[in-house]
């Protein structure tokens, strides 16, 4: 599962990121439209799922990441490169991996918080 996100680092820069159109994140987000049907699973609501889910259960990864979304993408860069971000970078990675491997954590959570979620 690990080869669905991708992040990279380097001395200015990290980046996470992954295609929205990959078969199982698109499978995904058709079981999420069902659940809400604002839920429209591009790059820029899987930002806005993200936002709330982070704001929710890990606050201090939200503050140190910049979004930059498009419709067939989800990205994310953080600027200020040293251990802390690179072990925050890490933690959320590991994050979307574990809701990818365990979807139904994902269907809980839009059940429980589509409303508290800024959708595109």
């Amino acid at each position: 599962m690990s080869d669905l996100v991708k992040m990279n680092v380097d001395d200015e820069s990290i980046s996470i990121l992954f295609d929205v159109g990959e078969p199982k994140i698109m499978g995904i987000g058709t079981k999420m439209n069902e659940i809400c049907d604002e839920a429209y699973m591009n790059g820029y609501n899987w930002e806005a799922f993200f936002n709330c889910y982070l704001s929710k259960n890990n606050p201090e990864i939200l503050d140190i990441i910049e979004s930059d979304p498009e419709a067939d993408m989800y990205c994310v860069y953080i600027e200020d490169v040293n251990e802390e971000t690179t072990a925050l970078a890490e933690e959320f990675k590991g994050i979307i991996e574990e809701l990818f491997e365990n979807e139904d954590d994902i269907y809980s959570f839009l059940e429980d918080n589509a409303e508290d979620i800024e959708w595109d």
